[in-house]
C-alpha cells in the first residue's frame, strides 16, 4: 500500500539577520523617532497643558477655539515635551495617551536603531504585533484619553 498524503517539506525558516533593506528601513524609522522626540525635547511644555505645538508654527487649536474644549489629541505635544523633559508624572497627567506614545517612541527608536547597527530580527518580531486588534486597542486607549482630558479641562 501507498501512502496517500503528498510528501511535505520542512517549514522554512526566517533569516537569521534583517536583509540590507530592513535594516536600511529601520534606520529611516528610529530616525524619523528620533526628530520627533529631539523636537519634543526642544519645546517648552505649556503649563496650561495644551497648545505647546504653536511653537513649531502650528495655529491654535480651532476645536478649542469653536467649542471651549479638548480636541482628542489635545495636549499630545505637551505631554511629548514633558516626558522628553523626564516629566513622567507630569506628562501622564498632561495627556496619558501621548505619554505612552512618547514612551512608545523612544522604545522604536532604540529597537530600529538596534536592528539597523546589528541586523537584528526584533524589530521585524515586534511589528507583528501591530495588527487590527492593536489598533483597536489603541483608539479605546484615544478615546479613554480623550474623555480624561474632558473630564479634567481648565481651558
Amino acid at each position: 500500500m501507498t501512502d496517500p498524503s503528498p510528501p511535505t517539506s520542512p517549514p522554512q525558516r526566517a533569516p537569521a539577520r534583517a536583509t540590507t533593506g530592513e535594516r536600511i528601513g529601520a534606520g529611516v524609522f528610529a530616525s524619523g523617532c528620533a526628530g520627533v522626540l529631539g523636537l519634543a525635547a526642544w519645546l517648552s511644555p505649556s503649563g496650561d497643558g495644551h497648545g505647546t505645538h504653536t511653537q513649531i508654527g502650528l495655529p491654535d487649536c480651532a476645536w478649542v477655539q469653536l467649542f471651549d474644549k479638548p480636541c482628542p489629541t489635545c495636549g499630545m505635544t505637551t505631554s511629548f515635551a514633558h516626558t522628553a523633559d523626564a516629566s513622567y508624572l507630569t506628562a501622564a497627567a498632561t495627556q496619558p495617551l501621548g505619554f505612552l506614545l512618547a514612551l512608545g517612541a523612544a522604545t522604536a527608536f532604540w529597537a530600529g536603531a538596534h536592528t539597523a547597527l546589528t541586523g537584528s530580527r526584533s524589530a521585524h518580531v515586534a511589528m507583528h504585533a501591530v495588527n487590527g486588534r492593536a489598533l483597536l486597542v489603541l483608539l479605546g486607549l484615544g478615546l479613554a484619553a480623550w474623555a480624561y482630558k474632558l473630564a479634567t479641562w481648565g481651558g
